[in-house]
């Protein structure tokens, strides 16, 4: 499934979604002020155009002013700006838009000062449709030519019907081309406001997440090493001093357990091992050669049980250092073991790879898990590929496989396939655990899965070792 895009550009670390969510928010509050700012405007010019219509419309409407026929010429006595008309209807055309908000404006001005009408339109049409604000602009434009007029988009017309005269008044007023004037203000505004508002959260931000990240990076060391030195030193708010301190104290307990743990195993394990010294000594003077074998064979049985357990225990804290390993080589060579035993084991190199790892571990998980195959699947086939950003090591057998609700517990301790205990089916099911547990140790796991035969039954079990190759 391909990955979101959008996904890939979310920042994952909390200080980036922090300030991503403080710049969204910032963003939609500026867009909040733009659309109120130039609704504001919006308004205050419409009131503008209104005041202008309703000045032209005033003296004739009060009587000071004669109104001047269309086609008489230009004259002092006439209103200011363009000249009004008389019709007997206010014609719509299919584009226009009445404005209702304009027109109680418009009766509002008209009653405080004491004019009697009879009815009020407003009606904004687009230029290209009215022929007489046309003709204005061209006059304006024959008279004022040394002056730059700009086209505009639309006109309004206010007509005002008096009370003692059926015909309209009308007066045009030319829109220019709506503009959002305080636009760049804005942009400014939004840098500056960015720019201090984000630079001052970061420093915050900065000094809180400093801390947890570098206790995040000790936790992770920790998770790896359980080792105690290098603990973090408390820093930041209280409430992550006291986090450190709480993770320090956490990590000495769990050391001092580690510790106590280990010492244990190795007490027990030694104690363990020389009465079974002992033991496989005194067995050889059993005469019955039949018995003796029998006795042996399950002396050493215990024997490895109880390496395996102590392996298990000690797998977390390993004390041998990664070296460059060519794996290649370490898995040809666990191969030809088994071949020697005149096991069923196939190994073809196809790449040489070359990892940092533990080659004694590392050859431990692999060795369990060829044992496992050729257990239960009398053969096992190893393949080393190299997947992506994974080194892959694959051990494929022809067995019965693993019922699908059980594939996740056979990873645990003393889970086996074959409940019977006993030399000739398997350990104490701790071979699948281990190898789990080394793999986890190099930063990887171990994955189990069933390989489908065509008739749609199980043909064999897979068990697959994938480790990083950084």
């Amino acid at each position: 499934m391909p990955a979101n895009p959008l996904r890939r550009l979310w920042p994952r670390s909390l200080q980036g979604q922090l300030l991503l969510a403080v710049a969204l928010a910032l963003l939609l509050a500026q867009a909040i002020s733009a659309t109120l700012l130039y609704s504001a405007q919006n308004d205050r010019r419409n009131a503008a155009l209104v005041h202008t219509a309703a000045m032209r419309l005033l003296p004739v409407a009060r009587g000071d002013v004669a109104l001047i026929p269309e086609d008489s010429p230009i004259t002092r006595t006439r209103p200011r700006g363009m000249r009004l008309q008389v019709a007997d209807a206010v014609a719509m055309l299919p584009t226009d838009r009445r404005d209702a908000e304009s027109e109680a404006e418009l009766r509002r001005v008209l009653t405080e000062q004491g004019i009697d009408f009879a009815d009020v339109r407003v009606i904004h049409r687009a230029f290209v449709d009215d022929l007489p604000a046309q003709r204005r602009l061209d006059e304006r434009r024959r008279l004022r030519p040394d002056r730059r007029l700009l086209k505009p988009d639309r006109v309004m017309l206010a007509a005002v019907r008096m009370d003692n005269n059926p015909r309209w008044l009308i007066a045009r007023v030319l829109v220019p081309a709506a503009g959002f004037r305080p636009g760049l203000t804005l942009v400014g505004q939004t840098l500056l406001l960015y720019g201090l508002l984000v630079g001052v959260i970061a420093l915050i931000l900065g000094r809180l997440t400093r801390p947890l990240q570098a206790l995040t990076l000790r936790t992770e060391q920790f998770a790896t090493t359980r080792d105690t030195q290098g603990q973090l030193a408390p820093q930041g708010p209280d409430d992550m001093r006291r986090l450190i301190t709480a993770h320090n104290a956490m990590e000495g307990r769990i050391a001092s357990l580690l510790d106590e743990k280990d010492v244990m195993l190795g007490a027990i394990g030694h104690d363990l091992k020389t009465p079974l010294a002992a033991l496989r000594v005194r067995i050889e003077g059993v005469e019955d050669e039949g018995e003796r074998s029998r006795m042996a064979a399950t002396i050493e049985d215990i024997v490895r049980t109880l390496d395996d357990i102590l392996s298990l225990a000690r797998v977390g804290r390993p004390s041998d250092p990664r070296e460059p390993t060519d794996l290649t080589a370490l898995i040809g060579q666990v191969a030809e073991e088994f071949e020697d035993l005149g096991e069923a084991v196939e190994f073809t190199p196809v790449q040489r790879i070359v990892l940092n790892v533990r080659p004694t571990w590392l050859r431990r998980a692999v060795r369990n898990l060829v044992a496992n195959a050729l257990r239960y699947g009398k053969t096992a086939r190893i393949a080393l590929t190299r997947d992506n950003d994974d080194i892959v090591i694959r051990i494929g057998d022809d067995g019965p496989g693993i019922a699908e609700e059980h594939i996740g517990r056979m990873q645990e301790a003393f889970v086996r396939g074959d409940p019977s205990r006993n030399s000739a089916t398997g350990g104490a099911g701790l071979g699948l655990a281990l190898a789990r547990a080394i793999a986890e140790q190099h930063g990887g796991r171990l994955e189990l899965t069933n390989r489908p035969a065509a008739t749609g039954a199980i043909a064999g079990l897979t068990a697959t070792i994938r480790l990083p190759a950084a």
